[in-house]
């Protein structure tokens, strides 16, 4: 377990490790930085996961599972939202389903933890989860990613999974999402891009998810404003903070 920064969580969890730049979201992920500077450092887990291209550190495409992680969560007593593979994700087509469904039987065992799934792949997540060797579980949460109008269909694929919480997050928002259908939707967290490469965010695009949340019961989360100085810009939208959850729905 890792302790975080991220506004919306308290730690993350990571049993896999390596990604595959996929669209334009992950141009300037974080999580590439990070491993190449943890492979720096000497961590086995992430050896070979990056490149530098441009001067930057890239995914090479090399996925990694680690079994000696999926025993972690059973260790911590104090109850805790999760952020399941904030280095990676686990709908990744190289993360096979036995290992997911070993991920699935951890969450299982910890019902009092609160976990949070991400990916930028809802159909395989609708694919995988929705056989029978899966059960829904109260305690996972289960989100996609959405950058801007070109992925919306991500939303779409995100209804097809069984789940007691479904959440997006559009972050890096790098464009409007004014067409998006939050219909099944419990949860939405905006962000703007962070890091020396942080593509601007325009307040009008949060103005749209804002009431698309209204209009759809949907939770509303502002993560940050980003840029280059992410704390220096804030997490302040209409003069207030926004730290709404989703209720449970099963």
């Amino acid at each position: 377990m890792a302790e975080t920064s991220i506004e919306w969580t308290d730690a993350t969890w990571n049993p896999v490790a390596g990604c595959t730049v996929l669209t334009a979201g992950c141009t300037n992920c974080y999580a590439m930085r990070m491993a190449a500077r943890l492979e720096a450092m000497g961590l086995d887990k992430y050896a070979g996961l990056t490149r530098k291209s441009g001067g930057r550190a890239k995914w090479t495409g090399k996925i990694r599972v680690d079994y000696g992680a999926l025993e972690t969560p059973l260790t911590w007593k104090k109850a805790r939202r999760v952020f399941v593979n904030s280095m990676s994700d686990l709908f990744h087509p190289e993360v096979p389903v036995e290992f997911i469904a070993a991920v699935w039987k951890t969450m299982a065992a910890t019902p009092h933890h609160t976990y949070q799934i991400l990916t930028k792949r809802p159909q395989r997540m609708a694919s995988v989860l929705s056989s029978d060797s899966f059960t829904v579980l109260p305690n996972v949460w289960l989100g996609t990613s959405v950058e801007d109008g070109r992925v919306l269909h991500r939303l779409d694929e995100l209804r097809d999974v069984p789940a007691a919480i479904r959440f997006v997050s559009f972050e890096p928002l790098i464009g409007s999402v004014a067409g998006s259908d939050l219909r099944g939707i419990h949860w939405a967290i905006v962000g703007g891009e962070s890091g020396p490469q942080a593509r601007p965010m325009d307040p009008h695009w949060i103005d749209e998810i804002y009431d698309l949340c209204t209009d759809a019961d949907a939770a509303f989360f502002f993560k940050q404003w980003g840029g280059k100085n992410k704390k220096a810009s804030g997490r302040t939208y209409r003069g207030r903070l926004w730290n709404n959850l989703p209720e449970l729905r099963i």
